[in-house]
């Protein structure tokens, strides 16, 4: 006869169980089978959305499903408070419940995390350094950058500071704002010219911001240091509101003029992809289509879609050093710091 092992023993032999995600019976490569009940759930609840009240007929035929089914479906979403109907207007909407666990979401993202990858593919795409930033007290303060391996490149440290009218991203996110507001954020820091291209006057910078919000991504063409261009588009919370910004930066000989609107919708494109991960929302733009004609300072001309320049003359490969109004070790158009040769 073969008696057990003493409990104590047992239990000192025992080993603690490792947490899973999936059952140990379904192995990672086998086909996946979803709950199809809960998968027309989670479309339909996508599908209300949409709009901020929607009749039965109109959701049913945006899921594809018989009115009756997506009744019954939309019946078990209010019971849970993912649903509410209003009586008065016979309209199905989102319930409060979906805002508490989408919320829950928000509660565990990291801004600095979540863009570090859509940072990482933007430069690999483009071959420039991918920048993200944010305005704190009427300036843009530099919080996570992925360098190219180009040798010649914008390098900052983060926490940089600079003035936001002479930098991609301060313009990306001041075009967000009304005029009135513009002028209070800089009324303290003022509009100080650091290049013949700094937009000096209210004028200029509010023209500049206008087309900045119209076609999506702002630019800054030498502004703040000759010889550096950088493009920049807003990240956007759940209210619409611009809380951050994302740019490329990089040598003028790297950015021609024929090239910059095409990085400028990749920029803005990047932007909407981490507005999206941290449950934003990107609000209306209208995007110009007609080139405009610009005139450099030395007064040759180009044409640039949906945008304008203003010159000056390209000093790649020289250090240029921080100026006394920039904080922080560092920097490109807006950052402040070196060109690292």
């Amino acid at each position: 006869m073969i008696r057990p092992a003493p409990l104590h023993l047992a239990k000192e032999k025992a080993i603690p169980k490792r947490p899973r995600g999936r059952p140990r019976s379904q192995p990672e490569t086998r086909p996946f089978n979803p709950v199809r009940a809960l998968d027309r759930g989670v479309t339909l609840l996508r599908a209300l959305s949409r709009d901020t009240g929607m009749i039965l007929t109109d959701i049913a035929r945006m899921v594809d499903l018989p009115p009756s089914t997506a009744h019954r479906m939309l019946v078990t979403l209010q019971r849970q408070g993912f649903a509410e109907f209003s009586e008065s207007t016979q309209q199905w909407s989102v319930g409060l419940e979906a805002f508490r666990v989408g919320n829950a979401y928000l509660n565990n993202t990291n801004l600095v995390e979540v863009a570090r990858k859509t940072l990482y593919r933007l430069m690999e795409e483009t071959g420039e350094t991918a920048n993200l930033g944010i305005a704190s007290h009427g300036k843009v303060v530099f919080i996570s950058q992925v360098e190219t391996d180009n040798p010649i490149r914008a390098f900052y440290r983060p926490g940089t500071r600079s003035h936001m009218h002479a930098s991609g991203v301060g313009k990306a996110l001041l075009s967000n704002l009304p005029r009135y507001e513009v002028e209070s954020v800089l009324e303290k820091p003022g509009l100080p010219e650091f290049t013949p291209n700094t937009r000096t006057s209210w004028k200029a910078l509010h023209a500049d911001l206008e087309i900045s919000r119209n076609r999506g991504w702002a630019l800054d063409d030498e502004e703040r240091y000759l010889g550096m261009r950088c493009i920049a588009s807003n990240v956007h919370n759940s209210f619409g509101e611009a809380i951050a910004a994302i740019s490329v930066s990089g040598p003028t000989v790297r950015f021609p003029v024929e090239t910059i609107h095409e990085l400028g919708p990749r920029v803005r494109q990047a932007a909407q992809a981490v507005t999206g991960m941290i449950g934003g929302k990107v609000p209306g733009q209208a995007i110009f289509q007609k080139p405009q004609s610009w005139k450099r300072a030395g007064g040759v001309e180009a044409t640039l879609e949906s945008g304008c320049l203003a010159g000056g003359t390209a000093l790649v490969g020289k250090n240029i050093k921080p100026g006394p109004d920039d904080q922080g070790n560092s920097g490109h158009h807006g950052g402040g710091g070196d060109l690292i040769p």
